[in-house]
């Protein structure tokens, strides 16, 4: 009697449903500066806690390479994936290129169903960790060969950035041959999914296959990173429902950090909370069967909230009204008239920025932004800043520079950084992920908790 007892408490503790939430590039300072951005917009010193740093456990994560002391998100992606660490550039495959199996095919193997979201492509980086296995996280159309390989049941992204190979089958004629549907946009999903075995859901025709558009420039109807949650755990619970995994990935946080974009990337950490709020609303109904975890492969940009002075200024961020990158692409467009006036780019600028009408800039400030108006505009030989999502016009580059120096954010570098990652767990076995973690200890942690095969 007394063993029965104390099999079924230990069955309670394993949950039925899992969520594996990453933030690509989300260190601790990502999180921290979106909380104090949410209050100064509230008008007050301090924080305003997202969702998931609510949750009952945190704590943080070390996130280096097997080759490196900063990894990349596709060692990193396959370290959280599997439970293993790999070099930089790795597909789920380990340092001598052998395949290493992720948390979500163990998963599969014990009869859950699975699904494997990101609001970029889904052949990038750290989604194909999941179910993919190559030696060279650019090669694209092999990764995409992999997807029905893996046999998960949903997958869901902007869309593939790389279909075709000469000699070789497009990926949707090998997705339709493995008894995949494809989905384009909500609409479509909702049309498709009673029908659907296994489901793909990407954005729909005419939209950018590398990702999902950012928070801050998203117009209606545009697809977001909790429709994609919210459309998994529906097509994951329909029929005989034994339980699911799911990866859902905050892909473009890492973007928005690589062009050193504050006003983006906070935006950005704001999306994913939702996505996670869909995530603890499915949670809130079955709370004794549910485990979300949040994480992240690595810190991006080295952010620091304060550059030498005591104080901070993230409300003025509030008045940027769209990424870096469509600055950039509007400052284009005006080029494309004939070379514009120097009051006609303040007025594109004071519309984007703030500057001027809300900002106030200092005389380096606003010379900084001349001189590069000169030399892109005047001299006409722009030279596009490069980072690694992104090719940044330079009157662009030098707005958002200004930005951080008023918002007082402070950037070391363009790239990853070896930064601790947060660690956020709520729901049946979440005190097991307790203390200091190394990035492999997420998914080996996972499989206990769970009784994955």
């Amino acid at each position: 009697m007394l063993l029965a007892v104390l099999a079924v408490a230990v069955h309670a503790q394993q949950p039925k449903y899992v969520f594996y939430f990453i933030g690509d590039g989300m260190g601790v300072n990502q999180v921290n500066a979106t909380e104090m951005y949410l209050a100064e917009k509230e008008g007050r010193i301090g924080t305003e806690s997202l969702l998931m740093t609510t949750f009952p456990v945190v704590t943080v994560a070390t996130t280096y390479s097997a080759t490196n002391s900063v990894t990349d998100s596709s060692a990193g992606g396959t370290a959280l994936a599997t439970g293993q660490k790999t070099y930089n550039g790795a597909i789920g495959v380990g340092t001598e290129k052998e395949p290493i199996y992720s948390v979500a095919q163990w998963a599969k193997d014990s009869g859950k169903k699975v699904g494997v979201l990101s609001s970029v492509s889904i052949d990038h980086a750290t989604p194909a960790a999941f179910y993919a296995h190559q030696p060279d996280r650019n090669m694209y159309y092999e990764i995409a060969t992999d997807l029905p390989k893996a046999g998960f049941d949903f997958y869901g992204g902007s869309g593939f950035l790389k279909p075709d190979k000469e000699g070789e089958k497009n990926i949707y004629t090998l997705f339709d041959e493995a008894g995949y549907t494809v989905a384009k946009g909500l609409k479509e999903y909702n049309e498709k999914a009673p029908g659907a075995q296994k489901l793909i859901l990407i954005q729909e025709d005419g939209a950018e296959a590398d990702a999902l558009p950012y928070a801050i420039d998203r117009k209606p109807g545009d697809m977001t990173l909790a429709d994609l949650t919210s459309s998994a755990i529906d097509f994951l619970t329909k029929g005989n429902n034994k339980g699911f995994f799911l990866m859902v990935e905050g892909g473009k946080i890492d973007w928005a950090c690589h062009s050193n974009d504050p006003a983006t990337v906070f935006e950005e950490v704001m999306d994913m909370d939702q996505a996670v709020k869909v995530a603890y609303d499915f949670y809130k109904k079955h709370p004794k069967e549910t485990l979300i975890l949040i994480s992240a492969d690595h810190e991006t940009g080295g952010i620091a909230m304060g550059t030498g002075r005591y104080e901070l200024n993230l409300k003025a961020l509030t008045h940027q009204q769209q990424s870096v990158d469509e600055l950039s692409r509007a400052i284009t467009d005006l080029r494309k008239g004939g070379t514009p006036s120097w009051d006609d780019v303040k007025a594109l600028l004071s519309e984007k920025m703030g500057f001027w009408s809300e900002l106030p800039l200092s005389w380096d400030q606003e010379k900084a932004l001349f001189n590069a108006y000169g030399e892109s505009m005047v001299k006409g030989n722009p030279k596009f800043e490069e980072s690694l999502y992104s090719r940044t016009e330079p009157l662009a580059s030098a707005a958002k520079r200004v930005m951080s120096q008023i918002a007082m954010v402070g950037w070391t570098s363009g790239g990853h950084s070896g930064g601790y990652v947060p660690v956020f767990v709520i729901g049946p076995g979440s005190e097991k992920f307790q203390g200091k973690r190394n990035n492999i200890d997420l998914a080996k942690t996972i499989r206990t908790v769970a009784g994955y095969k």
